[in-house]
């Protein structure tokens, strides 16, 4: 297995950060193949240099190590989704924070139960095109479509931010109007946003089509007018103050990919990403 590169060979006592990929997509709707999303982020890491000019840091500065991907119970999604919290659970307790490839978008709510019961108080800030807040999909609650719905239903502290989101029927909308603990963020708001977190536990979940197609269009339900990958950059850089415990990237189709478009613009988000949160002089 090729591991992120950075990646730490083996596991150590100083490590801080872990990656850990779940190639799972049984429950997406327009276009499968995110279950391929960890692999190809990896593989187009090695296209890029440790060093980001923008943060002037590097991955050599973050000690993390790459676990590969978890081996799920095939076709069983609250399985797999159970694994993801234990294993990411048992990380938690070591010390050690996660960073989670998909895979679909459902896989975050494993990590982000894990972090719930972790940490009192977590506010998710959710990047997307689409709310993901409804009931059910496809006749079944456990969807890429509602995780956030089911995050906010189980999770009773969990807060939800989020921006980019540009989709969904009238319903999701008016749930997220209407429910306390969900706030729908314009991009000029997001300063407001930062200021009001500032000291309080933080998980970043990241789907890849927050991105506009002409960006990110190796995703399973591309949805025109998103941000661009300067843009969605920007506004991570924005979080760098932040008490970030965690985040995760999904939905990254190879399938539906243009050149490897979307999984090298995904493997550069982690990599900011692990340099923003995962430095030793944080």
């Amino acid at each position: 297995m090729n591991r992120f590169i950075g990646s730490s060979v083996r596991l150590e006592s100083s490590t801080r950060w872990v990656l850990l990929g779940v190639p799972m997509d049984w429950t997406s709707s327009r276009v499968p193949g995110s279950r391929f999303g960890p692999r190809a982020i990896r593989e187009q890491s090695y296209y890029l240099e440790v060093y980001s000019p923008s943060l002037d840091g590097s991955l050599a500065e973050v000690p993390f190590f790459d676990l590969g991907d978890l081996f799920l119970p095939s076709g069983d999604v609250r399985g797999a989704l159970e694994l993801v919290e234990k294993v990411v659970s048992r990380q938690l307790e070591r010390g050690r924070r996660v960073a989670l490839l998909g895979g679909e978008h459902l896989v975050s709510y494993g990590a982000i139960s894990a972090y719930a019961r972790a940490f009192g108080g977590l506010s998710v800030v959710h990047f997307d095109a689409h709310c993901d807040l409804r009931s059910s999909f496809g006749g079944r609650r456990e969807s890429h479509a509602s995780v956030m719905r089911m995050c906010l239903e189980d999770l009773p502290e969990v807060r939800v931010f989020q921006i980019g989101v540009r989709s969904g029927p009238r319903e999701e909308w008016d749930y997220a109007r209407s429910h306390p603990r969900v706030l729908q963020v314009e991009l000029d708001g997001v300063d407001g946003l930062v200021e009001s977190l500032v000291g309080l536990p933080v998980y970043v979940s990241v789907d890849v089509d927050v991105l506009d197609p002409a960006f990110a269009p190796g995703t399973g339900t591309p949805e025109a007018g998103g941000l661009s990958s300067r843009e969605l950059l920007g506004l991570l850089y924005k979080l760098s103050g932040l008490e970030v415990v965690g985040f995760d990237l999904v939905e990254v189709c190879p399938m539906a990919d243009v050149n490897h478009v979307t999984s090298a613009v995904a493997a550069k988000i982690v990599r900011e990403c692990l340099i923003l949160w995962g430095r030793w002089d944080r």
